[in-house]
């Protein structure tokens, strides 16, 4: 019935010994207690998402713990090096496994979506690499290219193709260690000093299908939740709006789901959204837009902080 009971069942990485590279990050959590209680608070939303999509796909529940390493399991963080969500994608990964990105969404923080993509990577890794979940680990942060490249020069000189063995970017040689040292953490919590909090092995949010597009002020109002809380649920989206063009769905915390579908189906059709996108075309002027949206140029102005009349074509209000 424990969440974290369920993941350490599920552990599947070897760990025969204890190596160097590994302590050295289990002393950094252990030295740092703030820290590791703050993700293990900000894991509550998603964790049994997570383990349930790797227990679908057959995969060691160590990489549960993945998104502490990656992002600290903040759904909106962001690298230097352009990576998103808490599963960190680069936009030419995210796109290569459909996450989406635009004015309106970005599928690498959709906690939904970029879990499932996560998972289905990692999976495609582990199969590339027999199973070794370490070069999977390896090519996850820094490619399987350059993973691949290193162990075909240690074959070459006939030297071993393990993990520890492989000469590799200092981050990733630092990468591995740290999920097996917060494997090993998680696996003796209380002899690490880290305060487990017993979680229900079950669904903290449902998926609901809302049909259309709509302001999440409003879903937060006919659900009942804060609107932190909804973002914290569906940080892909861009805007205050859900995209016109889908993903028609939110998250939604598992209590309050009854009654925001209830609530949303007595919605009039008009009330979902209260503002609409428009790409301006080649001889078009603010007049004739206004005309069309039965609203005031005034008020395009002021809505958009325009300081007169003048558009361009392309362009949008």
């Amino acid at each position: 019935t424990d969440l974290w009971q369920r993941i350490r069942v599920g552990y599947a990485i070897p760990q025969p010994s204890l190596h160097k590279k590994t302590q050295q990050q289990l002393d950094w959590f252990v030295k740092h207690p703030e820290y590791m209680a703050r993700v293990v608070e900000r894991a509550r939303p998603y964790l049994h998402y997570i383990v349930d999509q790797l227990e679908q796909r057959n995969m060691p529940l160590e990489l549960a713990l993945l998104p502490i390493v990656e992002s600290g399991f903040q759904p909106f963080a962001y690298s230097h090096g352009r990576a998103a969500g808490l599963w960190q994608f680069i936009p030419g990964t995210g796109i290569a496994y459909g996450l989406e990105q635009n004015w309106w969404y970005d599928g690498r923080r959709d906690v939904y979506a970029s879990t499932e993509a996560a998972t289905r990577y990692l999976k495609k890794l582990g199969t590339v690499f027999d199973n070794d979940w370490l070069l999977a680990l390896a090519s996850y942060n820094a490619g399987m290219g350059t993973v691949g490249r290193a162990v075909k020069r240690n074959t070459r000189k006939h030297r071993a193709t393990d993990f520890w063995s492989l000469d590799l970017p200092r981050e990733t040689q630092a990468y591995v260690p740290r999920l097996l040292a917060l494997a090993k953490i998680f696996a003796h919590a209380e002899q690490y000093g880290v305060n487990l909090k017993k979680q229900a092995h079950e669904p903290a949010f449902m998926v609901v299908n809302i049909g259309s597009q709509l302001d999440l002020s409003k879903a937060a109002l006919l659900s009942e939740v804060s609107l932190e809380q909804l973002f914290q649920l569906n940080p892909g989206f861009n805007r205050t709006y859900t995209p016109p063009q889908g993903p028609h769905r939110l998250l939604i915390p598992i209590d309050n789901v009854e009654l925001f579908k209830k609530n949303l189906a007595a919605l009039p059709v008009d009330e979902r959204v209260q503002w609409q996108r428009h790409k301006i075309k080649t001889g078009e002027n603010l007049s004739s837009i206004a005309y069309r949206y039965k609203i005031k140029a005034s008020i395009i102005r002021e809505v958009n902080h325009l300081a007169n009349n003048n558009i361009r074509a392309g362009a949008y209000l």
